[in-house]
């Protein structure tokens, strides 16, 4: 993705205003760099959009997927069900406690595991089902917690790209028994590097701010240093369990409670690119648009802008459209590559092309296109019309 950042048009910008400018400068300038006031509020804003009762702010969303799998106590031997349509860090989660993924195949339209391929591969050794809202959309959510739900087995939502969205009226992040926000430069906010685990379970919550803090004590003082510790003399240095420094600075809180406080406008700014880009392009015969959920009572919440090409055309030609793109200084990309095409899985588990068709007929045709809360009608129009000259050529370099 470096590629596309410096770009004319980049694929991603943060929204960055002087209010979050401010906010960060006040950190700076208060001496209290981590582990404070700010944290704690951060992760109260995120916890109610989630309607959930526990915040635990991490420094990614790979490092909250890590822990709530932990948490959840899954380890060597156990199954994980999950997408090979996704980012790598949701695949990776699973493989850092030792539990290995079962791969199931998506569904055509929302881009997210098929339900009833969900409810097919659960085994004696399931122990969880991790699923994506892709794209940022909540599509099947429902049905795969009621799946979950049936054969009594955990869910961990990864709403890392979804935040703000709703399925059924229900926010997301409220489906499983935890859920994980990611904070990213490209995501609806950001805080530079950053996560979020959301869940209603005391247990899970202690245990995920215990391990995200070199395992700390559950309960008490465990999160503060020095003489903040109080009558327990070198607590900060007593660690019960294995932990890991996941913790996420003051200064990144700072940063996403000022975005936060702006949520609603961002998400109506990222509608308003997504409908201009549907409104130019919904009449091309050589692109299938992203499916947006039916009805009002799904509610999608824009991470990025993927288009496919039609079954007509191959990844070559999708891969020479990004080419062109980019040749004229826009930014693209292809969203996302199949996990279990990936090198490291192949030799691994002995993945192959064919396992998982759906899965990998769309990843060979999609292009992510420029998209950020700022984008312009002239950009976009820009950004459509060298799109359709990219997929012109290939109509011409089909006939030589």
């Amino acid at each position: 993705m470096e590629s596309t950042w410096n770009s004319a048009i980049p694929l991603s910008l943060p929204d960055i205003t002087e209010k979050e400018i401010a906010a960060v400068t006040q950190v700076l300038q208060s001496g209290r760099l981590s582990i404070g006031p700010r944290q704690a509020r951060f992760e109260e804003m995120v916890a109610e959009r989630a309607g959930r009762r526990h915040g635990i702010a991490v420094n990614s969303g790979t490092s909250g997927l890590h822990l709530a799998l932990l948490a959840l106590g899954i380890g060597p031997g156990d199954e994980v069900i999950t997408t090979p349509f996704s980012f790598v860090a949701s695949t990776n989660c699973i493989l850092y406690t030792g539990a290995t993924p079962v791969f199931v195949d998506i569904d055509p339209r929302s881009l997210n595991m098929d339900p009833e391929k969900v409810e097919a591969a659960i085994t004696p050794r399931t122990k969880a089902i991790l699923a994506v809202e892709v794209f940022g959309n909540p599509t099947h959510m429902d049905r795969i917690a009621a799946i979950a739900n049936a054969h009594e087995i955990a869910l961990v939502e990864d709403c890392c790209e979804a935040l703000g969205g709703k399925c059924r009226e229900k926010p997301v992040g409220s489906f499983g028994r935890v859920g994980v926000f990611a904070f990213f430069p490209n995501k609806q906010i950001t805080t530079g590097e950053g996560g979020m685990i959301v869940t209603d379970d005391d247990r899970v919550a202690a245990l995920c701010r215990s391990l995200r803090n070199q395992g700390r004590a559950l309960e008490g003082f465990g999160d503060l240093p020095g003489e903040a510790c109080g009558n327990r003399l070198g607590s900060w240095l007593a660690h019960e369990r294995l932990g890991y420094n996941y913790r996420l600075s003051e200064l990144a809180c700072a940063l996403g409670i000022a975005q936060m406080e702006r949520l609603d406008d961002i998400l109506d700014a990222r509608r308003r690119v997504a409908m201009s880009y549907m409104n130019r392009i919904m009449d091309w015969k050589e692109v299938i648009l992203p499916t947006i959920p039916a009805g009002h009572a799904n509610s999608m919440s824009w991470f990025v802008f993927v288009i496919r090409l039609a079954h007509e055309y191959d990844q070559v030609a999708r891969d020479r459209i990004i080419q062109g793109l980019r040749r004229h200084e826009i930014g693209a990309s292809n969203y996302f590559p199949c996990i279990h095409l990936q090198p490291y899985m192949r030799e691994r588990f002995g993945c192959k092309p064919g396992d998982y068709p759906m899965a990998e007929s769309v990843s060979g045709r999609t292009i992510a296109l420029p998209f950020y809360n700022k984008l312009d009608e002239t950009q976009i129009e820009l950004i459509c019309h060298t799109l359709r000259i990219m997929i012109q050529r290939e109509g011409l370099l089909k006939k030589e």
